[in-house]
């Protein structure tokens, strides 16, 4: 049974494991519910990508939703040309000594809510939980989340703070977005 509001104290994330596998899981999406289901623990396996399912902390068994994460990074070949790359560093900031070629991000994979758990803000949530691993506990040197959004997701996402990366992206599924973790460090 799923509380009819999900705060951040009656929820936990667990990392997937391969002992650990998601038996049962909907999202209304058969991709995103196949990878959860039976390709999260290989793409682990094979450190590819780590997932994480969110639980409410009376009922385990079930997630309320799942991440996967990924290495990334914010490079020259994701612009139509260098003058858009070099317009995306300047509105980061960066300053001329700082201006690399590509820089640190971690890819969002994959992000899913179950139906039993829609309308309660749980992704926002997941979201948020995301951002802080990366701002409090950053590990390696990460500045950006990365995401290739669902086109229908695209609003879900820019609510939360992300931005598209160029304006030519013309892919007839997904656009590619990011998020400034420097946006909440700031």
């Amino acid at each position: 049974m799923v509380r009819q509001y999900i705060d951040n104290e009656s929820i936990r994330f667990i990392r997937l494991q391969p002992f650990n596998k998601v038996k049962s899981f909907d999202c209304g999406d058969a991709d995103l519910n196949d990878f959860i289901l039976n390709r999260a623990t290989l793409f682990d396996k094979y450190m590819l990508a780590v997932s994480y399912t969110c639980v409410d902390i009376n009922d385990t068994s079930r997630p309320l939703a799942y991440f996967s994460l990924a290495n990334d990074k914010i490079a020259t070949s994701d612009f139509p040309s260098m003058t858009e790359f070099n317009r995306f560093r300047r509105k980061q900031g960066f300053p001329n000594e700082k201006r690399l070629k590509s820089y640190p991000a971690v890819k969002l994979c994959r992000l899913a809510v179950d139906i039993c758990a829609k309308k309660q803000k749980l992704g926002t949530q997941v979201l948020n939980i995301i951002k802080s691993m990366f701002v409090i506990n950053n590990k390696t040197g990460c500045r950006f989340i990365t995401v290739d959004a669902y086109l229908a997701a695209v609003p879900f996402y820019e609510k939360n703070g992300f931005r598209m990366m160029n304006l030519e992206d013309n892919d007839p599924h997904t656009r590619l977005m990011y998020f400034d973790l420097m946006d909440l460090v700031a």
